[in-house]
């Protein structure tokens, strides 16, 4: 399995270069130059079952590791949260992140993220709680880890003032107690200080004045007490929240002055109650303030959740334009000032309205016959909806004539309570004369509105109804998708509306209504389902109609559809030679009788036949052919139409599966490029035919070239077997996608894609160490846990837009914007004298003798610094020893304003023992004095190409270089990534 290329030529710095035997497959342009090592290596592996460990980075205020068996991770409301889930095993697990909610109050729905890095830019507090990472893939359980994020806030304090309920009286304060509450919404609790004037209240520093928090409040407000109110209690009062500064989170503090004139708000509204209006019309509701001190605000509120949209709110008026009915209901003015309760005034607008009238026609109740007959009593009602109802007046017309209540024509109305909006015609002793059109007319009072007339003919032809489906239309037989109409023939005069419900279950009509009403008798489905199959009921109303038993009919529906099969779709993949056994089933049908079926390849007829009693189909390849791929169809078919199973027969190979837990897959060996080992699994090598090549894709990430070449394989590659590849050639920093492709007999397989970054091995050996901190773990240094602060790892391209001016670097040491440095932050709440220490990892030192070291060896320790800034402080480097006391002087040191610049400084260190490098920043005077430090070395050997001595300024025995676009090659040579060391000489 080896493949060569002509690697003599070195690729020029510009221009494209093309490697013998490789094809470009896009037309941009790019300098790099990626090969692939000539070397290819299997090994059998066993598939392993997921692991994960969750990593942070982002805006966090700190991080314990392990409280109560639980991570913590504490940041500051509106900062990003960044968590990265880390995972092992094979096949490559997949990863999502869940939420839980921080509390049950906050109705926090749980939302999933299928990647391993969960991001969130101005993470708000509802977004706190405990955040799952869980892989699987397939293998035993899922592994899942968790971390609770706590969201670190703190609200502005509102201070409400309140007077002894029983000693209230007209004036508010006067000879009263008063209590003033101080309330902030915060996270951690929040603690309280009050203060009068200049001068700090506390419990027991003045009689008239107590401080407690309510039990019931958990410490969450604070009230002060002022007893029977004294000339000097009138004053300035201030309340200051704090969270002892906690994610930098300073102190909030609201004032309230007390005087002889303060006092709860009172309003008045310059409105009636009610309001009767008509609709379109404009209304505006005045509200006015009548005392209060302070000035009190004023809001308007309505009955239902929100005023309306088109509401103009100036002041206290709120206007409301074109009013309709939806707008109607209660509408309150509340005024506060944070003294007492607030005052609320309320008025109810209403909307002039008629609508939805009907009418019916009541027989002689005392006679046992629903017809109308001389001689005997009938009843008109007239029913209509009013808004006010007690405007509502209802007149009669018989023949367009006004119609007066006399002994035989008994007009009433009928008690609002029982039946609102109704009135009645009672004909007594019903003669021929009396045949004729009735009309009921309702109006209000008011005027502006409409009248609603209603006309009712009574005449020798006015019959009870009758109801009956029509011949042939019940059962109704559609297929699914078509239009059909149910139909109910009504008689009698007049006609009353029809109801139509399902008559067989509880279950709603097409519409989503319970009952559905016609005027003709006619239901209308549109796009009928088979759900929709059943008894549906016809029945007729009291409305427009005979107040009579209401008559019904039921039609029955079916509806027909092709038959339901699985498998929809589903690919095949076997080699030549082998057998290949598809299968179809009937899921449902309807009818389900008489159903055939036609098995195809293309349009090609293979085999057909009639269902018995099985329900499923099977066709058998017994011999794969070149010609036997394609795609091959069962239709299964009824009267309503055909379902269809669709199955790609194929020899195309499975993807390969990258292996991600490759020990130590990068290394180097020349300054400037990179290599990698990149490994790989089969998946399911032997279901179709052997695999004789993989198609090898690389390109720079960002860009659209790729480089292509084939891999032949020679052989079998079973099950679980690691395939190894090695490619070499990789520029530094850059990053790549490696796409992979199997080849067999049929073709091309399934491809994947991964993507390689650079990074310098995590435990390198002693002989040269490099670190630029490009990835998280920044190469082993951690935080000194008995500093002031800590260094924070930064780079110019997510830099907070709040960051301080005139201070710290605009880029890295090597002028990218996208590189990463660590530095400083010197603003609040840092003051002059934090020290923030960042250690390196132990390194050991082997004595050439077993007895001591007559002669240390030497090392030259490096770093790039950047100090610019007018309130520069001090950066020193220490080297520390095992089993030494800590060193007093520094082994470098500098202090003040360096321009705007990277410089380089060394310094010479002999360890005698195990020892570690110590890089202290101290914050100055002032917020611009950042210091930032890159590219950190240990090198063996004494510090060699020295500067003249006019470099020399302040460094300890060190010496400091200005770094030029010259210099910059250095670190191009030496690579950016975590870590690099060169030829053991000891180990962690």
């Amino acid at each position: 399995k080896t493949w060569a290329a002509d690697l003599t030529s070195p690729p020029p710095l510009h221009g494209p270069w093309i490697p013998p035997g490789l094809s470009v497959l896009s037309h941009s342009l790019s300098p790099s130059l990626h090969l692939v090592e000539p070397q290819v290596a299997s090994v059998l592996i066993t598939i392993t079952p997921p692991t994960v460990r969750i990593v942070h980075s982002g805006h966090a205020c700190n991080v314990e590791e392990e409280r109560h068996t639980e991570r913590v991770y504490t940041i500051r409301e509106g900062e990003t949260l960044e968590l990265t889930c880390l995972v092992t095993g094979h096949p490559r697990p997949q990863i999502r992140w869940t939420k839980t909610a921080g509390s049950v109050s906050d109705r926090f729905q749980d939302s999933s993220v299928f990647n391993d890095t969960l991001h969130i830019s101005k993470i708000q507090r509802h977004q706190g709680g405990r955040y799952y990472c869980k892989a699987e893939n397939g293998l035993g359980s899922p592994a899942i880890k968790s971390i609770r994020v706590d969201v670190y806030y703190l609200d502005d304090p509102v201070v409400t003032v309140h007077q002894s309920i029983g000693e209230a009286k007209e004036q508010f304060y006067y000879e009263r107690t008063v209590f003033l509450r101080c309330v902030a919404n915060s996270n951690p609790p929040v603690r309280y200080s009050w203060h009068r004037g200049r001068d700090v209240l506390s419990q027991g520093s003045d009689k008239g004045v107590e401080i407690y928090e309510p039990f019931f409040t958990q410490g969450e407000t604070k009230i002060l007490k002022l007893k029977n109110l004294r000339p000097q209690d009138y004053a300035n009062y201030s309340c200051i929240a704090s969270v002892r500064n906690v994610c930098g989170i300073s102190d909030r503090n609201v004032v309230f002055k007390l005087t002889n004139r303060t006092a709860s708000p009172s309003i008045k509204l310059l409105v009636e109650d009610p309001i009767v209006v008509n609709p379109g019309q404009t209304v505006s509701l005045v509200c006015i303030t009548t005392g209060g001190e302070p000035s009190p605000t004023l809001s308007w509120v309505s009955s239902s959740d929100s005023l309306p949209e088109k509401s103009v709110v100036k002041g206290g008026t709120l206007t409301l334009p074109g009013i309709t009915s939806d707008d109607a209901g209660v509408y309150s003015c509340v005024a506060s000032n944070n003294v007492g309760n607030p005052a609320k005034k309320s008025t109810t607008i209403v909307v002039r309205a008629l609508k939805k009238g009907r009418f019916w026609i009541t027989p002689d109740p005392y006679h046992n016959d629903d017809n109308i007959q001389i001689g005997r009593e009938v009843k008109i009602s007239c029913q209509v909806e009013a808004t006010p109802p007690e405007e509502l007046t209802f007149g009669w017309l018989k023949n367009g004539r006004a119609l007066r209540s006399s002994e035989r024509m008994v007009i009433t109305q009928t008690d609002p309570d029982i039946s609102p909006g109704t009135t009645n015609l009672d004909i007594i002793d019903l003669k021929f004369t009396d045949f004729g059109t009735y009309t009921c007319v309702a109006a209000l009072k008011g005027g502006g509105i409409p009248e609603i007339s209603i006309d009712v003919n009574i005449s020798s032809t006015t019959v009870p109804p009758s109801l009956s489906v029509p011949r042939g239309k019940s059962p109704l037989v559609v297929r699914e998708g078509d239009t059909v109409e149910l139909e109910c023939l009504v008689s009698g005069k007049p006609k009353p509306i029809i109801l139509w419900s399902r008559a067989d279950k509880e279950a709603p009509m097409p519409d989503g209504s319970m009952q559905s009403e016609s005027y003709d008798g006619v239901l209308r489905i549109v796009n009928v389902s088979r759900e929709m199959t059943g008894s549906y009921r016809c029945q007729t109303s009291q409305f427009n109609g005979f107040n009579v038993k209401p008559r019904e009919a039921v039609v029955e529906l079916i509806v027909q559809y092709p038959p339901s099969v699985e498998p929809v779709s589903l690919e095949l993949r076997q080699g030549l030679g082998r057998s290949v056994s598809m299968n179809c089933r009937v899921l449902r049908a309807h009818p389900s009788r008489v159903l055939r079926y036609e098995w195809r390849l293309g349009n090609r007829l293979l085999h057909a036949g009639h269902f018995d009693q099985s329900d499923e189909t099977e066709y058998t390849v017994k011999s794969l052919t070149r010609e036997g791929w394609g795609e091959y169809t069962c239709d299964v078919i009824n009267e309503a139409g055909a379902g269809r199973c669709t199955f790609l027969v194929t020899g195309k190979a499975f993807p390969p599966e990258f292996y991600y837990d490759t020990y130590s897959p990068l290394w180097q060996n020349r300054p400037r490029v990179y290599s990698f080992k990149l490994q790989w699994t089969q998946m399911n090598p032997n279901t179709v035919d052997r695999i004789v090549a993989y198609r090898l894709g690389i390109r720079q990430t960002g860009l659209q070239r790729w480089w292509e070449q084939e891999i032949p394989v020679e052989g079998t590659i079973t099950k679980g077997e690691l395939i190894t590849h090695n490619l070499t050639e990789l520029i530094k920093p850059e990053a790549y996608e490696v796409r992979l492709t199997p080849i067999t007999r049929f073709g091309e397989g399934d491809s994947t894609i991964r993507t390689i970054t650079y990074s310098a091995p995590v435990n390198p050996h002693l002989r040269e160490f490099h670190c630029s901190f490009e990835e998280e773990p920044i190469c082993m240094f951690t935080q000194d846990k008995n500093d002031d602060f800590d260094w924070t790892r930064h780079s110019a391209a997510t830099r907070d837009t709040k960051y301080t001016p005139n201070t710290g670097p605009s880029d890295d040491r090597r002028g990218s914007k996208q590189g990463f440095y660590m530095y400083i932050e010197t603003s609040r709440p840092r003051k002059e004298g934090d020290v923030a220490r960042l250690v390196s990892p132990f390194f050991n030192v082997a004595p050439k003798n077993p007895y001591g070291m007559a002669n240390p060896p030497a090392y030259c320790f490096g770093f790039f610094f950047h100090m610019y800034g007018k309130h520069i402080g001090t950066l020193n480097a220490f080297l520390r020893q095992k089993g030494h006391a800590a060193p007093e002087a520094p082994a470098w040191s500098l202090s003040g304003n360096q321009g705007d610049r990277w410089k380089q400084a060394k310094v010479s260190i002999h360890p005698t023992a195990s020892f570690q490098v110590v890089l202290e920043g101290i914050r100055g005077p002032g917020i611009e004095g950042d210091i930032a430090i890159d590219d950190v070395t240990l090198e063996e050997g004494e510090c060699r190409d020295l500067p003249p001595i006019s470099e020399y300024r302040n460094t300890g025995g060190g010496f400091i270089t200005n770094c030029s676009s010259k210099d910059r090659l250095t670190k191009e040579r030496f690579g950016r990534g975590n870590a690099y060391f060169r030829n053991a000489i000891g180990s962690f």
